[in-house]
């Protein structure tokens, strides 16, 4: 079994139609009434077919797990399941609880530079949403992602238990949107709205349950120093963390204030994609040190750092975090073209070349 997550709209639906076709009897989209309907019993719906069976948007009835996993177990596996879900895993408890050792769990993000011929500008502006990416200007783009941002407000997240007017949803993805790359302060974004601290921290961990954002908790470590713990908030799609700042031509971008903050969140994610079995902090101390990424992969620890300048130098925060956290290595990346070493154990590193590499093991200093 392999279960395929990613928000909505990203392309899973579209992935799986090359596979099953939507009007075979193997495909359920559990939006459809009818195919809920042929649900009803699922033991009897699915103990029958073979080949690949496709189940699309799982986290509408998430207890079909426990049926999946009789299936899943048959000694003659008649049937693989491939099932579509906009919602972490964390948010599909059953999954981890009913299939574990019976299933992949793949992350499906935006479309990548990479796979767009490198075309880094474009990309990190629009977002990966399909629809938004390759439409044919940037007002389009635009136009669709502020459409996206209202089917989020007024649908989409009532199923994470967001239960704030559509107009209110929309303010607080404002809200979060304009923390994007900083410590998370919940209270302030409580005090806007004019709701509780503790609703304001459940919504944003509904907004990661449904892989709108990432929430980078802090490293915790007893370094005998003081360390900040607040965990740092970032959108995963640059497209849409522009959309509710308004922004959609490289003009604005690049009048923004928040552009340092957008890159830093741009190119973490392209970091992450390359490591979806890492373990990800940032490392803030309170006089002021930092890394804005720390990751642990198969048994090293790796330190990266994102500079939207045109020649990074090593700092002192670089310099105490090589001392403090025993990295195997520290990459700066920025968006020039030029690789030079800074240090032993640190190197600068252009976002292009990262995106030659498939895993962060291929990384060499």
């Amino acid at each position: 079994m392999v279960l395929l997550l990613g928000a909505r709209q990203v392309g899973k639906t579209t992935l799986a139609r090359t596979i099953v076709a939507p009007d075979s009897p193997n495909y359920f989209d559990l939006e459809d009434p009818v195919d809920l309907a042929r649900l009803e019993e699922p033991m009897l719906a699915l103990a029958d077919l073979r080949g690949v069976v496709v189940i699309d948007e799982v986290q509408r009835r998430p207890d079909l797990f426990p049926t999946l996993r009789v299936l899943a177990d048959r000694a003659d596996r008649p049937a693989t399941f491939l099932v579509l879900g906009s919602a972490s895993p964390h948010a599909l408890r059953q999954s981890s609880e009913s299939l574990a050792g019976r299933v992949e769990v793949i992350d499906l993000p935006g479309i990548d530079p990479a796979d767009l011929d490198g075309d880094l500008a474009t990309v990190w502006l629009r977002g990966g949403f399909p629809r938004s990416l390759l439409a044919d200007t940037e007002e389009d783009s635009l136009r669709w992602r502020g459409a996206y941002v209202r089917t989020l407000a007024n649908r989409d997240l009532a199923d994470f238990g967001m239960s704030l007017s559509a107009a209110t949803i929309e303010r607080f993805l404002g809200l979060v949107a304009h923390q994007h790359g900083n410590l998370w302060n919940a209270a302030a974004v409580a005090r806007a709205l004019d709701i509780g601290e503790t609703t304001a921290r459940r919504y944003v961990e509904a907004l990661a349950d449904a892989l709108l954002v990432r929430i980078l908790p802090p490293w915790h470590a007893n370094l005998g120093k003081r360390l900040v713990r607040s965990p740092k908030v970032f959108y995963r799609d640059s497209g849409l963390l522009h959309a509710l700042w308004g922004v959609g031509t490289h003009d604005q971008l690049l009048r923004h204030p928040g552009i340092g903050a957008s890159w830093e969140g741009f190119a973490m994610e392209e970091v992450l994609r390359r490591s979806d079995q890492a373990r990800a902090y940032h490392w803030r101390t309170s006089n002021g040190a930092e890394v804005d990424l720390l990751v642990e992969v198969a048994g090293h620890r790796l330190g990266f750092e994102m500079k939207r300048a045109d020649a990074p130098r090593l700092t002192s925060s670089m310099r105490s975090a090589l001392a403090d956290l025993d990295l195997d290595h520290l990459w700066v990346l920025y968006p020039g073209h030029r690789r030079y070493r800074l240090s032993p154990d640190a190197t600068v590193l252009g976002l292009d070349d990262l995106l030659a590499v498939d895993s962060l093991g291929d990384l060499r200093p």
